[in-house]
């Protein structure tokens, strides 16, 4: 049954309230019509979605530090110290 997995899944709701910027809002309110949902599922899809980006650049950060640690060879580590810069520092 798809309902018990999806209930199953879910984790105790934590109510919190958020100040969101005027058009920030207007967009929010926007996604929700188009979808056909409440704000506050837009805001949780949103929310975990960037988590989720986040963690994903977390480990792409960590491979690239680890492939230029182990890197023998010159013009991949100084490759990859170039890309790891641009992800510190931006650019």
């Amino acid at each position: 049954m798809v309902y018990d997995a999806v209930v199953t899944n879910r984790r105790k709701a934590v109510r919190q309230s958020v100040s969101l910027p005027s058009p920030v809002a207007r967009r929010v309110r926007a996604i929700a019509k188009a979808r056909r949902t409440s704000s506050t599922r837009v805001l949780v899809d949103l929310i975990e979605a960037g988590l989720e980006a986040r963690e994903s650049e977390k480990r792409r950060f960590l491979d690239l530090a680890r492939r230029f640690k182990e890197s023998r060879d010159h013009r991949e580590s100084e490759q990859l110290r170039e890309e790891l810069a641009r992800m510190i520092f931006g650019g």
